[in-house]
């Protein structure tokens, strides 16, 4: 593994110079790599980087390593200690499906632009915190690397949109991590609503969390191992507390709840249910055209979304945990990780014909992104679709903040008449940080 000086001689003009140098090519991991009694290398196996070994990393990391045709061959944190545990596990993993009794083919770096350097990466998963997502990502497709962020895919609208624009520009492949396309029930629920078994759709109650708050922490002693300030990066100087970063982190990290950050859960789990929203309303290009947040200045739930053609979603907790409930002119229906159901029961198991909407059909997220890294087709959660999703969390948390009605104009992608709120689409960037624009 590098050390902290080795990793760090690596300047960020340095990363420029051999990104401008870097191609979207393949590279086939040798027989003699992978080893193993009779194995047979797949002629296709997709080499892969891993960045960010935080919480989110075991169980994503797994799902990447069943499949057939990937090799992860690196990974990147800037805390020393979790680094360490997801290369030994990936290390581990690969030991035993090759029947050897050691294997270090997957190597760590603290710095991802030491990664990004690799010519023979062909793709990156970015699981960082949501406030390094934009610059990991356009970094890594600078670099000619294909891309699966996890979700919420940005931070600020703006980071969103030259998310898009450095995909489009480099020809990137691009996945965003919102899962639940890949799920039966939602793609079903979703099938069932555009199809019009509901009659015409009227309404969408979407309940999700909190919106974010401001960092309110004292500080606490550094754990030994992590590099606090590129922790940050982009963010404001702030102190160190264990929930943002803990080791052991034997709970969900608390960043996701702070602007600084995240968006609060409105924005990590509204980038599920939000998404399967406006997927079930055929809005995956586009967006509300008004917000109208709750009279009572304290409320976090109530705030509307009224869309062009008279639609109208609602954050509202309707007391059956996060989900999304569809509401049309004949009943309603209800979808979540837990259930998919109906006032109008006989159409939950309705076969959806060959000459009705079908939408696009992935039963696994991350092969799907693969596959389509070998045809250079759009995944099911393409970069702009990621990036709507994100928007509606972000102009939410502006609404809750503000606390008056917006008018949003989803093509300019900014506020009409309000100074304030289009200053809050985008953040101040900590220096020497900056996203650089396609």
């Amino acid at each position: 593994m590098k050390t902290n000086k080795q990793q760090k001689q690596l300047s960020r003009r340095d990363f420029l110079q051999r990104s401008a140098l870097a191609t979207g090519a393949f590279f086939i991991v040798p027989r003699y790599v992978l080893g193993g009694p009779g194995y047979t290398a797949p002629s296709d196996k997709v080499n892969l980087g891993f960045i960010g070994c935080g919480k989110q990393s075991g169980g994503l990391g797994r799902r990447f390593m069943e499949l057939e045709d990937i090799q992860l061959v690196a990974a990147s944190d800037v805390f020393e200690g979790k680094l360490m545990r997801f290369t030994k596990m990936a290390n581990a993993h690969y030991a035993e499906a090759n029947g050897k009794a050691n294997y270090d083919g997957v190597s760590g770096y603290q710095l991802y632009e030491e990664m990004l350097g690799r010519d023979d990466i062909d793709g990156v998963i970015i699981a960082l915190p949501d406030h390094w997502h934009a610059l990991a990502a356009i970094d890594a497709m600078e670099a000619g690397k294909d891309v699966y962020c996890e979700k919420p895919m940005a931070h600020t609208v703006r980071e969103g949109r030259a998310m898009v624009n450095a995909a489009r520009k480099n020809e990137r492949v691009f996945q965003t991590g919102s899962m639940q396309r890949s799920w039966r029930n939602f793609r079903h629920a979703c099938e069932l609503v555009r199809n019009g078994y509901l009659g015409e759709l009227q309404r969408v109650l979407v309940n999700v969390g909190d919106p974010a708050i401001p960092y309110d922490q004292v500080g606490e002693d550094l754990p030994k191992g992590l590099d606090w300030d590129r922790w940050l990066g982009p963010a404001p100087e702030k102190p160190y507390s264990n929930l943002l970063a803990p080791m052991p982190d034997d709970f969900w990290p608390k960043w996701r709840d702070y602007e600084e950050f995240g968006g609060g859960i409105l924005s990590d789990w509204g980038a599920h249910m939000f998404d399967i929203a406006q997927w079930g309303m055929g809005m995956d290009d586009t967006g509300p055209v008004e917000l109208i947040p709750p009279t009572d200045p304290t409320a976090k739930r109530g705030l509307r979304f009224r869309y062009e053609n008279g639609l109208e979603m609602v954050h509202e907790d309707f007391e059956r945990g996060w989900a999304v409930r569809f509401i049309g002119s004949e009943g309603r229906l209800d979808v979540s990780r837990q259930f998919l159901d109906s006032d109008l029961p006989a159409i939950v198991d309705k076969e959806i014909g060959d000459n009705e909407l079908r939408l696009y059909h992935s039963d696994n997220h991350y092969q799907d992104w693969i596959d389509c890294m070998k045809t250079r087709e759009r995944p099911i959660c393409d970069v702009e679709t990621g990036h709507r999703t994100a928007t509606i969390s972000n102009i939410a948390n502006i609404a809750y903040k503000l606390r008056r009605p917006l008018q949003w104009r989803p093509d300019k992608e900014k506020f009409k008449g309000d100074g304030e709120a289009n200053r809050l689409l985008g953040k101040k960037y900590r220096k020497p940080y900056k996203v650089r624009k396609a």
